[in-house]
């Protein structure tokens, strides 16, 4: 048991019953425990197999590798629209958890399989990224703009597409393009801090000044 692990269930507000109870399934599985991204992390001979996740109407047992399990009871989810990997459960109580117990690591199980057989997400290239309208219009008019969107990662080129996309309203899609012009050109995504990591990632604190 990783002593991190314990700090986290000893803080959390919500689910301390339910995070229990899947990180004893978990390490049931032999899984190794680690905390990563402010979570716990659960691998299998250094590599990332499964994070639980504690939000605010539900906590969650997400797979990096989630889009390669069979998933035969339909019970796994998209964590968002642009996520090409990683699936989840959702658990509202602990009685979820305990009813599905043998199915979860089954789950677990095959996840490791997977990875022992070196199996590994076939993302999809930019190139089949849809991008919002206005976006494109910016892109087109600004060249320098254009090459600076390119040149940044898929996952901040996704990142920017999804939160532009996000309104309704084209006068505020076109605002908001305006608004994070500079930091595209500046290399930066749009949850990137000064210090050139993103505020989700936990060597950033959260201290630092967002552009």
């Amino acid at each position: 048991m990783n002593p991190k692990v314990d700090a986290f269930i000893s803080n959390a507000k919500k689910w301390q019953s339910e995070i229990i109870q899947l990180r004893t399934l978990l390490l049931e599985c032999g899984l190794t425990e680690e905390f990563k991204w402010r979570n716990p992390c659960y691998s299998f001979q250094g590599k990332n197999i499964v994070l639980i996740g504690s939000f605010a109407a539900f906590c969650s047992l997400s797979f990096f590798k989630g889009i390669l399990l069979q998933d035969s009871n339909e019970l796994l989810s998209k964590p968002g629209e642009n996520s090409q990997s990683m699936r989840f459960f959702k658990f509202h109580n602990l009685e979820e958890i305990i009813e599905q117990q043998s199915i979860i690591k089954a789950y677990i199980y095959e996840a490791i399989e997977i990875e022992k057989a070196g199996l590994k997400v076939i993302l999809k290239s930019n190139s089949d990224l849809e991008l919002v309208e206005e976006l494109q219009v910016a892109l087109n008019k600004n060249p320098t703009l254009k090459t600076a969107f390119e040149a940044l990662t898929p996952g901040r080129q996704r990142g920017y597409n999804l939160y532009f996309s996000a309104s309704k309203q084209s006068k505020t899609r076109e605002t908001r393009i305006e608004k994070y012009t500079q930091r595209i050109l500046d290399g930066k995504g749009i949850n990137d801090c000064i210090c050139g990591l993103s505020k989700k990632m936990p060597n950033c604190d959260g201290s630092h000044k967002y552009i």
